[in-house]
């Protein structure tokens, strides 16, 4: 008798937007984080006020997904102001947890609001079982892990917590401990660590040696004295490969990061990651990874991929500095909003541009993929056009295999 996965990991999705929430569950994710109008790391993400929480939590509900807020930032005297309010608000709205740091907030949240369930933010720099077992003992359900955690230790936090554990698998990799950073605090004046990260780590610099007073010669300079641009910052996560040890680690929930990133790139990694869970858990003792998975993420890459700290500490090779290493060759051209079967023609929204001649790639959940060329384009007043140049412009053309709305379009830059 072969081996039987017993749970499930969840599939967490980052919901910037009410939007890209939305697409990431269509795509397969099992829940999404999102932030509020405060107390978050991510000032500049399409917050959630109430109405929007409400909107996102009814309609993860009625697709058996569930919503966490993050609340994670760390407060300075004065930030606490509301809160108690904004956790009571999110729980009758019906949240399904809020993610902190602050042991603060955890203080607010379960005085002002009991019955929200809390997990530890990542920011937190939870690295050990003690750690876990410490915030158990305080009422946490789950600890997000730092980043900074290696397999084996995930393996023995299994072994002697029974808190629920939750990890980075997918996507940016913050330079600092855990995310906690001053770089935009000294070089912008924002705060990172209460929402305002400048990203300070990703900008080109130029870096130079001072060989007397007075005289610096750039490192990596060419004969005409050109430097190489460095950055700060490591290349993304990718745990793609790695789907039957991260289950088999008993982790109970499988983070994908990026509130700031687009709907081409949740809706693909959620629906990559859905198809290697699924795949792993029906059938362990037979599952094999697909190249199709990986060759479908790096549709969205923007940085090359690596393992982080999950099998060895990072050295260079995980840096980003010089010119990108590989680049990305796809672009999101559109969304479908419906399509008649019996035309088979397809409404599409546009979102770059693209038009007659171009050939695409439609997709959707359950990694349904074809391409074929646009043969005829037309615009909401039915007329003939060669290509669809406007942003978010409503088009019309006929497709060659049924489609299905929230579907995507890319095409090969």
């Amino acid at each position: 008798m072969g081996r039987v996965i017993t749970k499930k990991p969840e599939i967490l999705a980052p919901g910037g937007t009410l939007e890209k929430l939305k697409t990431a569950i269509y795509y397969g994710a099992d829940a999404c984080y999102i932030g509020g109008e405060a107390y978050g790391l991510r000032s500049r993400a399409g917050n959630f006020d109430y109405p929007e929480m409400r909107e996102a939590v009814a309609f993860a509900h009625a697709h058996h997904a569930k919503v966490y807020v993050a609340a994670n930032m760390v407060t300075h005297i004065g930030d606490e102001m509301g809160a108690g309010e904004f956790f009571r608000t999110i729980r009758d709205i019906g949240v399904d947890a809020v993610l902190i740091s602050d042991p603060a907030l955890m203080d607010i949240c379960m005085m002002d609001a009991p019955g929200l369930p809390i997990h530890l933010s990542t920011q937190a720099s939870a690295t050990n079982y003690q750690t876990l077992n410490f915030w158990a003992e305080e009422g946490l359900e789950r600890v997000v892990l730092a980043r900074e955690v290696g397999m084996e230790e995930i393996k023995e936090m299994r072994e002697k917590t029974s808190v629920q554990i939750e990890a980075f698998v997918h996507g940016a990799m913050c330079i600092s401990y855990s995310g906690r950073c001053v770089l935009s605090n000294h070089m912008a004046s924002r705060d990172a660590n209460r929402g305002g990260c400048a990203q300070s780590c990703r900008w080109k610099y130029d870096l130079f040696e001072q060989e007397l007073p007075g005289l610096k010669t750039p490192v990596g300079a060419d004969e005409e004295g050109i430097s190489e641009k460095f950055s700060m910052s490591a290349v993304d996560l990718a745990m793609i490969d790695n789907i039957p040890e991260l289950v088999e680690a008993g982790i109970d929930s499988l983070k994908i990061e990026g509130r700031m990133k687009s709907i081409h790139y949740v809706s693909t990694v959620a629906n990559v990651y859905r198809a290697a869970v699924d795949s792993y858990c029906a059938d362990p003792d037979h599952y094999e990874f697909k190249e199709e998975w990986l060759d479908e993420l790096w549709k969205v890459a923007q940085r090359e991929l690596a393992t982080g700290f999950y099998y060895e500490t990072p050295d260079e090779s995980m840096q980003l500095f010089g010119k990108r290493r590989k680049i990305p060759h796809y672009a999101f051209v559109g969304q479908v909003l419906s399509y008649d079967p019996e035309t088979q023609i397809a409404v599409i929204q546009q979102r770059n541009n693209f038009g007659v001649s171009d050939t695409v790639e439609f997709y959707g959940p359950g990694m349904r993929h074809f391409e074929q060329e646009i043969t005829s384009l037309k615009d909401e007043d039915g007329q003939e056009i060669d290509r669809a140049p406007h942003a978010m412009m409503i088009v019309t053309t006929k497709v060659k295999q049924a489609v299905q709305p929230l579907d995507m379009i890319r095409k090969r830059k």
